[in-house]
């Protein structure tokens, strides 16, 4: 593969990289925000259903009214969803790894680690997969029950990454396998428990059956989850262009826990407005 058709490559899959994780970003940011306005707007109704409010908003050339249904009034094939920008936005994001760090000389970094190039992309592999795990078990824990511990234990998990791969990977390729891990995440919480738990919540409502409120919170809590996970993913890919601040400092890794709580702030001023 010539240099230039690399280049072109490199520009068109991160192109639609970034374009599916705008539409992947917003969408979940405007159901985060629209769950907050119908929980604000029944408190302020002096409800307990937080569904019973609408929303009225402006834009473009006309008004929307929007609410929350605990029943499905249309046949299961009327409703839309959304998921195939999570999956573009990490195949994406794959073919992007594979691009600029697996088939080049960007990975590893003999000064830091002598391995193989095979060995640096098990390992990197290896991490993503690990880190979906660690995860999921400790959202399906007691852990999670306290925002507080969880949020203490994921810091202190993405602190232990962050470090690991500053010293197995060159700095920017660490960087960004710390952002590739929590895009797994992200990807994983979609496809493998946000939707199957939207699957039995439509199946059970075109049924007339009583939905497992249960399975519905844990759905919800993932997907608050990736709100918190977007906004420091975001900092990571735009700290390749700042070598010198971000990866390129003997602080490298402390430096990355410290955006990444810069990021769970942004994320939570967002979700409150």
């Amino acid at each position: 593969m010539t240099s230039s058709i690399r280049e072109w490559l490199n520009l068109l899959v991160r192109w639609f990289h970034v374009f599916a994780a705008i539409l992947w970003v917003g969408q979940t940011y405007y159901f985060t925000w629209l769950d907050g306005q119908f929980t604000r707007a029944a408190k302020r109704a002096g409800k307990e259903a937080a569904g019973s409010p609408a929303i009225w908003m402006v834009h473009s050339g006309g008004f929307y009214k929007v609410s929350k249904r605990n029943s499905l009034e249309v046949t299961p094939e009327q409703v839309h969803w959304f998921r195939w920008e999570a999956l573009m936005t990490w195949l994406s994001g794959i073919a992007l790894l594979f691009l600029v760090y697996y088939s080049t000389s960007g990975l590893v970094d003999p000064d830091i680690a002598a391995i193989s190039q095979s060995s640096g992309i098990a390992i990197g592999l290896a991490v993503m997969f690990a880190g979906w795990l660690v995860y999921d078990l400790a959202s399906r824990s007691p852990l999670a029950k306290s925002a507080t511990a969880f949020a203490a234990f994921s810091l202190l998990m993405i602190a232990l990454l962050a470090w690991g791969l500053t010293h197995v990977f060159s700095g920017r390729a660490a960087y960004i396998h710390v952002g590739a891990v929590m895009g797994t995440i992200m990807t994983a919480n979609v496809w493998l428990r946000i939707l199957p738990s939207q699957r039995k919540m439509i199946a059970a409502a075109a049924a007339g059956e009583k939905f497992d409120a249960s399975i519905s919170a844990q759905a919800k809590l993932r997907s608050k989850h990736n709100t918190f996970l977007a906004v420091p993913v975001v900092f990571i890919m735009i700290s390749n262009h700042f070598p010198v601040a971000t990866y390129g400092d003997k602080y490298a890794w402390e430096i990355l826990v410290i955006l990444v709580l810069f990021g769970w702030g942004a994320a939570m001023m967002i979700r409150e407005w």
